[in-house]
């Protein structure tokens, strides 16, 4: 277990991590969300020992990195993907980590064959590709066996195969019990992968809960309803307490009743429904949502025009840009669905 209390680091003027508190628990992959610049890879480095706290504390099942007898062995990290020796093979690469650890040479061989590198063992890591090092940084997050694991952005330069390997992996190792914490700028992959977030911004926390419920928190819910009847059954879902929306193509979006009651009013009304479909947004709109304020880089035509830290509409009008489409919650593709 991971356990965060009060982190603060400063550089010079710029504060990195401010009082962020977080815990990261077994058996369930942790995702780690943020914009860029917002602290996740400093408070990485915090739990790893490899930056120093200004203030509070951050330990591993209860002590100070510093303090393990065999780091390696209880904690695994992929940092930086090409922090290895460029003239050394990945066999040697993991060997020399595996003497220092005291970690069996056999175990070398098994992470390489895990993460698929065995046919390029004997190859020098400094000619691998970036998708190459994040396998091989990925083999040697994992030489210990160790039951905490820490992944930061483990995806970057794989290829579809190889990030679907890592979602699978990540699981895999949750379910075995074992503590696994990993930062990612995708969002389609998190969502499908994470099973609770820490969300942070300008180095604060933002939210600490299960992804569903940060998505229905932040993006909303709603039921569409599609019905030749439109203006009686949006008078009667008002008249029941519910708000209506009428969207471009006439279907009704309706919130503040569930899908099975407003079923049982359009029938009892003897109203035909061609739609009842319960939606939700996408991980993508709840994260864009919540950390919009806390975004320092906004690119050309979306760096808010008033200071709101909205972004500006693209067309120039004064109207706010519209929200991407939300996917359906019972997991029905759909353009930008998530889940």
């Amino acid at each position: 277990m991971i356990e965060a209390r009060g982190l603060t680091k400063h550089y010079g003027d710029t504060v990195a991590v401010d009082d962020l508190s977080f815990d990261v628990r077994p058996g369930q992959v942790t995702g780690f969300l943020g914009p860029n610049g917002s602290g996740k890879s400093t408070t990485m480095r915090m739990i790893m020992g490899l930056d120093h706290a200004d203030a509070g504390r951050v330990t591993v099942n209860g002590r100070p990195y510093r303090h393990l007898p065999w780091p390696l062995r209880e904690v695994g990290g992929l940092l930086e993907a090409k922090a290895i020796h460029p003239g050394r093979s990945a066999y040697h690469h993991l060997l020399a980590l595996a003497h220092t650890n005291d970690i069996p040479k056999a175990r070398v061989g098994e992470v390489l064959e895990e993460v698929g590198l065995t046919a390029v063992a004997r190859k020098r890591a400094g000619k691998f590709s970036l998708g190459m090092g994040q396998r091989l940084g990925i083999a040697a997050a994992l030489l210990g066996d160790p039951g905490v694991l820490l992944f930061d952005e483990p995806v970057n330069g794989l290829d579809p195969e190889g990030i679907r390997w890592v979602r699978h992996l990540l699981k895999r190792l949750a379910a075995q019990g074992r503590t696994v914490f990993v930062s990612s700028h995708l969002m389609s992959e998190m969502a499908l992968t994470a099973d609770h977030l820490v969300v942070i911004g300008r180095g604060r926390l933002i939210a600490e809960m299960p992804v569903a419920e940060f998505v229905a928190h932040a993006a909303g819910q709603f039921v569409r309803v599609r019905t030749p009847a439109g203006d009686e059954m949006t008078g009667a879902l008002v008249r029941a307490g519910a708000h209506v929306t009428t969207e471009h193509d006439g279907a009704l979006a309706v919130t503040g009743m569930t899908a099975q009651a407003i079923g049982d009013l359009a029938q009892a009304r003897g109203v035909a429904l061609h739609e009842l479909t319960p939606l939700t947004g996408s991980l993508e709109d709840a994260f864009m949502e919540l950390t919009h304020d806390s975004v320092e880089f906004w690119g050309s035509g979306s760096a808010p025009a008033d200071g709101s830290g909205a972004p500006a509409p693209a067309d120039g009008s004064g109207a706010p840009a519209p929200a991407a489409a939300p996917a359906p919650a019972d997991g029905v593709a759909s353009p930008g669905a998530a889940r």
